[in-house]
């Protein structure tokens, strides 16, 4: 007799089913083959399910039935159609741009905009709030002229305004400011011509706030006002003891690098008082951090920050503003929990939690309630931009070739022992195996360092020990309980896939801080990919990789990627890489910004915008100093001197300089 068994893998995908042996009646006796298993065709949405699509994704993208990524765009009738990045990666293709690329869709900014302050006003009406929402962006989070423009020329309807933390983002923001309802919240350190603008602005009907961050500026601000004859438009940051969570937790509590402890508040107060300028207090702002993942954390510190609103209303402050800075999260790992790639909550239940604490405390002390602000950016920006790159490379795991390499002669008793291991491994001895294994390569290696094994037979011995892991990762990947110290196998037998592009310059935070972005490939989804991968970029730094993926379970070491075709390009994409990344990129290896290219829909066509060449090699040697033609002169000299000794005919100087010219006026990534 025989029953059906179902195999599940881990993300609950059904892989095959088999007939397993329950009992041996006489006239059907047991059978000794191997039990076949049946392998279920791979689908697009196995893939669209393997790397979360769906869970990260906020239904701006999706994988089509032809295996293929698509992003959801608004056409020109108002409805959302889905366009192809493979097909968008073949015009840009067609027209010349080189990847890598980076593809903004002012689209996705706008959807978040309206999601930000749809949300707030929902809730602002459900609670029977009686202020208002004024969202600001952060300047700080992207820079970028589209990403600014689009920002407010969208916004404009719900007065969204902006954020400006230096004098640089202070005078790009003034230029871009048409509404006299939106804010303008000026932080950061100010200089007296920092103020003298801020103040101008006031003047001539810009809805500017100073906010207060340290407790020298109060007497500036105040000199130059009088000065210039403006009553200031005044706000404290204060520093909360409730700290954030996650990698900017310090941004608030008690190491709070910036804002105004409780004493220092209430001196701001005494002297404004002292000086008849009490009625320019009219905002308190706080900042507890970025991402903020736990909406618990949030409520604790907007409990805290509108009990020091309430009693500075009652100090005789007129206020009528609460910033509450940034740190709405995003969820890139899909997740929904409070690790720190994700959040808890949604946009919608910020908003409503917002309101409710803020109108409850407000209603209960008797003060007004204020005009709620906001200054989400990363919320706003993430979504809207993706890296898209070809893989140039690929080196196999080791261990990955049919077989290991023939014993030589007269072979030493450690290399017949590895040998020995390699043969007799079977899923019952896996773990006899694997620390034997180890042991006789500790012992080959011992061996070679003292001079009593040649470099031939200890290569001979590595090739057999990693055939040996390949074996235990294979075995490992078909257990359902897997031995501690045999889960590193697994994650040291990986592809590594040599990618168009630099960490340091265009994924800055996975680097620095171990940020996940949702990383997958754009096409070919409808094959099953094989491969367990590392992304090596092409700096020449072990650093530059990407070794940390979203999983369901936990931080995923590989990402499955398919078999290169080296005919055609195999793309890669890394989403939601629209905030911060692009301001704190860097010039490593003088690998400079990549080519961008915003797209949206016309009639069903997608329409290629803002084209942005990157920086050529000329660009980037000029950030450090050096000049183009300084640079062909000294070549030119050298390729002379080399005609002189008889090394090369003039020609072939010609040749050379005209390399070198070329070289200077392209692209610092890999060039097709």
């Amino acid at each position: 007799m025989f029953a059906e068994k179902l195999l599940i893998d881990k993300r609950g995908v059904v892989v095959y089913i088999t007939r397993e042996h329950v009992t041996h009646p006489k006239d059907m006796p047991a059978r000794k083959t191997p039990i076949k298993r049946k392998v279920r065709n791979w689908t697009a949405a196995d893939s669209a399910e393997l790397y979360g699509v769906e869970d990260w994704s906020n239904d701006y993208f999706s994988v089509s039935k032809a295996g293929e990524v698509n992003v959801h765009l608004v056409d020109t009738d108002g409805s959302i159609k889905e366009v192809s990045l493979p097909g968008i990666m073949k015009g840009l293709e067609e027209r010349g741009t080189n990847v890598p690329v980076l593809l903004r869709f002012r689209d996705l900014l706008h959807a978040r905009i309206d999601e930000l302050n749809k949300s707030f006003s929902k809730a602002i009406k459900a609670a029977g709030y009686t202020g208002k929402y004024r969202g600001v962006y952060p300047i700080k989070v992207n820079q970028q002229r589209m990403v600014v423009e689009e920002v407010v020329a969208h916004g404009q309807k719900y007065h969204y305004g902006l954020e400006a933390g230096s004098k640089p983002e202070l005078i790009a923001a003034m230029a871009y400011m048409r509404d006299a309802e939106s804010f303008l919240m000026c932080n950061g350190y100010k200089d007296d011509e920092f103020i003298d603008l801020a103040l101008m602005g006031m003047r001539m009907g810009m809805k500017i706030c100073l906010i207060l961050e340290m407790p020298n500026e109060l007497p500036a601000i105040l000199r130059r006002a009088e000065a210039l004859g403006v009553e200031p438009n005044l706000g404290v940051r204060v520093r909360l003891a409730s700290k954030g969570s996650g990698h900017w937790s310090e941004s608030a509590g008690d190491k709070s690098v910036f804002g105004l402890n409780a004493a220092q508040v209430i001196d701001v107060v005494d002297t404004l008082k002292a000086a008849g300028k009490l009625h320019c207090l009219k905002a308190l702002h706080y900042h507890q951090g970025s991402q903020i993942s736990n909406v618990t954390v949030i409520r604790g510190g907007l409990t805290e920050a509108c009990r020091i609103y309430i009693d500075l209303v009652k100090e005789g402050a007129p206020m009528g503003t609460l910033d509450m800075g940034g740190g709405l999260a995003v969820d890139y790992d899909g997740s929904k929990t409070n690790f720190h790639s994700s959040c808890n909550y949604s946009i919608e239940e910020y908003a409503r939690d917002i309101v409710e604490v803020v109108g409850e405390l407000c209603t209960k002390h008797g003060v007004e309630h204020p005009t709620l602000v906001t200054e989400s950016g990363r919320a706003v920006s993430a979504y809207h931009a993706v890296l898209v790159f070809n893989v140039l490379d690929v080196t196999s795991a080791p261990g990955s070739e049919a077989q290991p390499p023939a014993l030589p002669e007269n072979a030493n008793d450690i290399l017949l022992a590895l040998d020995e291991t390699h043969r007799m491994l079977t899923r019952k001895n896996i773990q006899e195996c694997y620390n034997d294994a180890i042991y006789y390569r500790d012992q080959l290696r011992a061996m070679f360092h003292h001079g009593n094994a040649t470099l031939r037979e200890r290569g001979v011995g590595e090739a057999i020990y990693w055939h040996i892991m390949g074996l235990i990762s294979r075995r490992i990947a078909e257990m359902s309980e897997i031995p501690e110290d045999l889960k590193e196998v697994s994650d040291n037998m990986v592809d590594y896939y040599y990618s168009n592009f630099s960490v340091f310059q265009s994924l800055p935070d996975s680097w620095a801080i171990d940020q996940l972005f949702p990383v997958m490939p754009i096409q070919r989804l409808g094959e099953r990919p094989t491969q367990k991968a590392v992304l090596v970029d092409i700096t020449c730094d072990c650093d530059g990789k990407v070794d940390h993926f979203i999983d369901r379970e936990d931080v995923a070491k590989s990402l499955p990627l398919h078999e290169v075709d080296p005919k055609e390009n195999y793309y890669v994409a890394i989403f939601m890489v629209g905030a911060y990344q692009e301001t704190l990129g860097d010039l490593h290896n003088l690998l400079g910004d990549t080519n961008v290219v915003s797209v949206h829909l016309e009639n069903g066509r997608p329409v290629f915008t803002h084209e942005e060449e990157g920086d050529s090699v000329a660009d980037v040697l000029s950030y450090v100093k050096y000049d183009a033609k300084d640079l062909v002169s000294k070549f030119r000299n050298l390729a002379e001197r080399g005609v002189e000794q008889g090394l090369i005919s003039p020609r072939q100087r010609r040749d050379a300089l005209e390399a070198y010219r070329n070289g200077l006026s392209g692209y610092t990534y890999y060039e097709l």
